[in-house]
């Protein structure tokens, strides 16, 4: 897979491209990312990116031309270009796979105070990490590249992700590893007993648990077997 960042801090990426499982995966040919200064493709004398915005306000408003050319110069008729930007489709492991599946990805990293409207007739898709705003797109784009690229064949063992939250719709179960017993907290007797079918029905019932708990939202949506449902009538009488 390759994958594009179009921003103005190309630098703040250095640290996120030159650790753990991205550079393993860089290394390994997994993925090729690369963080491309959109300055460059300014026609402006002092290279400026972004103007005043029409019709007045505060803040500075990122020009249409300059994305446009940058857009232009750093994708193909494969490339799925993207918007960061806090009014797009919120973000998911659902969408994650989709683009994990994508042979060339394309990001587009706001800042300021916003970018022009004409902006989004470039890109393919609007995306959102969530019901906030940041200084700019940068950290989102390293957001959606760190959680498309563990998914990717090669970036790390599948059973690593397999059972990660979100990616049969609920939250993870608990995990433990030793010692045994801490400050007198201590592993559940299960998962020292060496019964994978028990292990395996603990496990799924306290991802149950813990999505009751923490995600009931989750719970409405989830595609749930009778097992699932007998387990969470349990989890209701031990409650």
């Amino acid at each position: 897979m390759k994958i594009k960042i179009l921003t103005l801090f190309p630098n703040m990426f250095e640290g996120f491209l030159n650790e753990s499982i991205i550079k393993r995966a860089i290394d390994k040919g997994v993925v090729t990312i690369e963080a491309i200064d959109m300055r460059s493709y300014s026609q402006n004398k002092h290279h400026h990116v972004d103007d005043t915005p029409c019709g007045g306000g505060a803040g500075m408003v990122l020009a249409c031309d300059v994305v446009d050319r940058a857009i232009k110069a750093n994708s193909t008729d494969k490339s799925y270009k993207i918007l960061m930007t806090p009014q797009g489709r919120c973000y998911n492991q659902g969408i994650a796979l989709d683009l994990a599946k994508k042979e060339e990805i394309v990001l587009i990293c706001g800042h300021y105070e916003g970018f022009d409207e004409r902006i989004r007739s470039f890109v393919d898709d609007e995306i959102s990490i969530g019901d906030y705003v940041l200084t700019g797109g940068e950290i989102p784009s390293m957001i959606i590249t760190d959680s498309i690229t563990r998914l990717l064949d090669n970036a790390i063992k599948e059973e690593s992700y397999e059972g990660d939250s979100f990616m049969d719709g609920l939250l993870e179960y608990p995990q433990y590893t030793r010692p045994i017993e801490y400050n007198g907290m201590k592993v559940p007797d299960v998962l020292l007993s060496g019964n994978h079918a028990l292990i395996k029905k603990f496990r799924r019932k306290e991802s149950l648990r813990r999505t009751m708990k923490r995600r009931p939202d989750l719970i409405e949506k989830a595609n749930l077997s009778k097992d699932d449902l007998k387990l969470m009538k349990e989890i209701e009488e031990e409650e």
